[in-house]
């Protein structure tokens, strides 16, 4: 089985903070993802009969949407994004029996060496967040990497070295950078915000975080119709929309 590594003082701790209170569903993180990882098969598209019935294939990123209850009793639409979480103690790692999936020990990252993957899943097993992903075309396990080749990539600008799944997000629900740095964006966020550990009872110790949705209230108050107006019920509502549209 394969040794967690040990970590020095100082290290960073790379990973992400999902917003789910901004997180609008629209799937681009994971086509982005699908794209920038695996384009050696049909990506943006599923690997796998991508225009029959049954499309399949990797995707490391995967979102999933939920109605929860918000204030006031009414619903509320929770769009949930889900990918390696690059924890601090991951038994993916630990029941590996080839060494295949380790931690970095200067930056937390979660990695696969599919050279030395023998596709047992054992860690797909392990992991509760269901992040490990088995490639049928490559027999082996593969995971979000956090785009290691992007954001050490020195021949991209500085402002680029981010996450494919970041870069691509319209509304800026994801972000990077060391949850080591107390001082750091995505430490403030989660302090700010409350960050929380997904599923944090399992003693995994994830290092990305999730914002939790914020409380919103709208007020309303019904519209009043005019007690009468020139022209019947139809004078009535021109009097209506008159009424709104000069707010």
């Amino acid at each position: 089985m394969t040794s967690l590594p040990q970590m020095q003082p100082g290290a960073k701790r790379l990973g992400l903070v999902i917003d789910l209170d901004t997180c609008v569903g629209c799937h681009a993180c994971a086509v982005n993802c699908k794209e920038w990882n695996t384009e050696g098969h049909h990506a943006p598209l599923p690997d796998y009969d991508p225009h029959g019935a049954d499309p399949d294939g990797v995707w490391f990123n995967r979102i999933h949407s939920y109605e929860a209850k918000g204030s006031g009793g009414c619903g509320k639409t929770v769009n949930f994004p889900r990918s390696c979480l690059h924890c601090e103690n991951p038994l993916c790692v630990t029941v590996c029996p080839t060494g295949a999936s380790y931690k970095r020990a200067e930056d937390g990252i979660v990695l696969v060496n599919t050279d030395i993957c023998i596709g047992c899943k054992l860690c797909s097993w392990a992991c509760p967040y269901g992040a490990r992903e088995f490639d049928e075309h490559d027999g082996v396990m593969k995971k979000c990497t956090l785009c290691i080749d992007r954001i050490y990539n020195e021949s991209l600008p500085e402002a680029e070295r981010e996450p494919a799944c970041v870069a691509t997000c319209p509304s800026r629900a994801r972000h990077f950078g060391d949850l080591a740095d107390p001082e750091s964006r995505v430490s403030k966020l989660v302090a700010e915000r409350g960050g929380v550990d997904l599923m944090a009872e399992l003693g995994y110790r994830p290092t990305n975080k999730y914002l939790p949705p914020r409380q919103t209230r709208i007020e309303t108050r019904p519209v009043e119709m005019p007690a009468s107006a020139p022209g019947g019920l139809g004078g009535a509502l021109l009097a209506l929309v008159d009424k709104v549209l000069s707010r």
